[in-house]
């Protein structure tokens, strides 16, 4: 079985030059920002952080496909990388620290690509998160400066905490009753947003999340590092993994009940 660790040290590598490039341009006066035909903005910084990790890969990895938010999709093959530049571009352009550029490597198996790498960097809160297929979960500045990722095991849905991003979408799916029940039945809500629930899964600060609405760059890396931790990622469809156009992670002793109360009255 392939161990991933090669393609790990490449993921932290594109992240630090991604990290570079974003923080430089965090907080510039004169950042230009576009309205993209889905009505979500994309910064220069975007654009320039996913040019530069295509840079590097086609130079480390130029059999391997690469699917980008900014720039598609480019190549074929069993190997994919999944990139988010900048995931939270509106925190990114509003000056809000919580964001994050993502990176995961998809392989080709059954069922279709699954993710086998993922690295999660939010370098203006100063915190990288990652994990590699059968090697577990970690956090910390390096790959030799980390501590190891565990989900919590709190087991009852009233001591759990739920994050989230926005109420944004759920109304929309027809989702919302169950959403707002499920917000009632547990000890704690926050919308702390995007990656960051995610990783707080992972961490076990907080035990399930979920969004209604998502691409496959929103997922891939956070999927790969929920599960590696120990916890359960699926769609709100209860399909595994980062396929579903939408996502819910937990700690797995909470799963069923979170999808059952997101699917209630759907």
């Amino acid at each position: 079985m392939p161990d991933y660790l090669d393609d790990l040290r490449l993921a932290h590598v594109l992240a630090d030059a991604a990290d570079a490039a974003t923080m430089d341009r965090f907080k510039a006066l004169d950042l230009k920002v576009e309205t993209k035909p889905d009505m979500t903005p994309v910064s220069e910084a975007d654009k320039a952080a996913e040019e530069l990790i295509r840079g590097h890969l086609q130079r480390a990895r130029p059999r391997d496909a690469i699917l980008g938010e900014e720039y598609g999709v480019e190549g074929t093959g069993p190997r994919r990388w999944v990139i988010d530049p900048i995931d939270g571009t509106k925190n990114y352009v509003r000056g809000v620290p919580v964001w994050a550029t993502l990176i995961a490597l998809m392989e080709a198996g059954e069922g279709g690509y699954r993710p086998v790498v993922g690295v999660v960097s939010a370098p203006a809160l100063g915190r990288r998160w990652w994990a590699a297929k059968g090697h577990g979960a970690f956090s910390g500045r390096s790959l030799t400066s980390a501590s190891r990722l565990q989900v919590s095991r709190v087991s009852r849905l009233a001591d759990a905490s739920f994050a989230y991003s926005s109420l944004g979408g759920w109304e929309e799916q027809g989702r919302l009753d169950g959403f707002l029940d499920l917000t009632r039945a547990v000890w704690r809500t926050r919308a702390y947003g995007d990656f960051w629930p995610y990783m707080m899964v992972a961490e076990g600060s907080v035990d399930l999340c979920a969004e209604p609405e998502l691409s496959l760059w929103d997922m891939a890396a956070n999927a790969i590092i929920v599960t590696e931790a120990g916890g359960t990622f699926t769609g709100l469809d209860g399909r595994p993994g980062p396929h579903s156009g939408n996502a819910a992670a937990s700690n797995g002793l909470l799963h069923d009940e979170l999808l059952g109360y997101l699917n209630q009255r759907y």
